[in-house]
C-alpha cells in the first residue's frame, strides 16, 4: 500500500503561500544552464521533436525528463532536476515536445497532456543503444501526466527501471475546470497566450476552414482544447480528449516503481487529482502529498528543492 505517510517538507513561513511557492522559483531562482548537447529526433509522421543530453561521462544510468506545458530544457525546474541527476553522476536527457524547443514543429498537431508516441520512440531509441543499464522517466505537471499514462500502456512490457512525477493534473477535466476559476486567472492567462503565439506561427499550417481569429477569443483549458488540442490530436471534443487521456485510468496498470508528488495546496489541482486509492491498491505507485509546496515549487534552498532531492533518491535507490 504504497501512500506514503504526508513528508515533512516545511517551508520557511514567508514563503509558505501556495502561489509564492509556485512563483519565486521561475523568477528568482538562478540555475546554471547545464552543458547541453541537441539532438533532434524525425517521428513516423515527418515532425520532429528535440532532445538536450547532458552527459556524465562513463555513466551507466540515464533518466530522461518530460517538462510541463509550454516549457522546455531550460526552464528553471528542469534546469534544477539535472544538476541534482548530474551531481549524483547519473546523465540526463531532456525531451522538448514538438514545437517547444525553440523552433515551430512541421504540423498543426503539436503535444498533449496524453502525447506518448514521441516518448516510446525516445525510450526505445535509447535502448536500442544499449549504453546504459538503468533507464528511468521523470515528468512534470503535463508531463507528469504522459509519463504515468505511458507506464500504464506499456505495462509489463516497459523498458524503464522506475520512474518519477511531480504536480500531475491526473484528473484533466477537473484540473481544467480549476485552472478556470479566479485564483488561477494569471495562470490561465499566460498558458492561453503561448499558445496563441505559437498558433500564429503555424498559420500556413492551419487546416480549411480554421483561421486564427477562432483562437483570438480563447481564455479557458474548455474552450482551447474544444478548439485546437482535441481536433488537432484526432478527439472530437475537450471531453472525449480530457477522459481518453487522464493518468487517473493508467495508474492501476504501471508495473515499475513509480513516485507522485503533489502537494495539497496546488492550485491548480482538483481533489480529483490525487490518486489515493489507486496508490492504496498498488504495488508499484507511490504517492506523496505535502501540506505545502504549491504548483512544481517546493521551495527551500539556493540549491536543491525538495522535490528534487526526494525525486533523485527514489530513482538512484530503487
Amino acid at each position: 500500500m504504497p501512500l506514503l505517510p504526508t513528508p515533512s517538507f516545511s517551508p520557511h513561513l514567508l514563503i509558505r503561500n501556495h502561489h509564492l511557492q509556485t512563483i519565486l522559483p521561475t523568477l528568482v531562482r538562478k540555475v546554471q544552464i547545464p552543458l547541453y548537447t541537441r539532438e533532434r529526433f524525425t517521428t513516423l509522421d515527418n515532425d520532429f521533436f528535440d532532445v538536450d543530453w547532458s552527459y556524465i561521462p562513463h555513466s551507466e544510468n540515464l533518466v530522461v525528463l518530460i517538462h510541463g506545458l509550454e516549457s522546455n530544457s531550460n526552464s528553471n525546474y528542469i534546469r534544477g532536476m539535472v544538476h541534482t541527476f548530474n551531481r549524483r553522476g547519473w546523465s540526463v536527457g531532456v525531451m522538448n515536445f514538438r514545437g517547444c524547443s525553440g523552433e515551430i514543429n512541421h504540423l498543426y498537431k503539436s503535444y498533449h497532456s496524453g502525447a506518448t508516441e514521441d516518448i516510446h520512440c525516445l525510450v526505445t531509441a535509447i535502448a536500442q543503444r544499449l549504453l546504459y543499464k538503468k533507464i528511468s522517466l521523470v515528468g512534470f505537471s503535463l508531463g507528469g501526466n504522459a509519463v504515468l499514462k505511458y507506464l500504464g500502456e506499456q505495462g509489463d512490457n516497459t523498458l524503464l527501471c522506475n520512474a518519477g512525477t511531480v504536480s500531475v493534473p491526473c484528473d484533466l477535466k477537473a484540473s481544467a475546470l480549476k485552472m478556470a476559476m479566479f485564483e488561477n486567472a494569471l495562470y490561465m492567462k499566460r498558458f492561453v497566450r503561448s499558445f496563441q503565439h505559437k498558433l500564429s506561427a503555424k498559420k500556413a499550417l492551419l487546416p480549411s476552414g480554421v483561421s486564427l481569429d477562432s483562437f483570438a477569443s480563447i481564455k479557458t483549458f474548455q474552450e482551447l482544447d474544444d478548439l485546437y488540442t482535441a481536433p488537432a490530436h484526432g478527439f472530437k471534443n475537450a471531453e472525449e480528449y480530457w477522459d481518453s487521456c487522464s493518468a487517473l485510468r493508467f495508474i492501476p496498470k504501471i508495473t515499475i516503481p513509480t513516485l507522485l508528488i503533489s502537494s495539497e495546496d496546488d492550485s491548480f489541482l482538483d481533489k480529483s487529482c490525487f490518486p489515493i486509492e489507486e496508490a492504496k491498491q498498488s504495488t508499484n505507485f507511490y504517492l506523496e502529498i505535502p501540506t505545502y509546496g504549491g504548483h512544481l515549487g517546493f521551495m527551500k534552498s539556493r540549491n536543491e528543492f525538495w522535490h528534487e532531492t526526494r525525486i533523485a533518491d527514489f530513482i538512484t535507490n530503487k
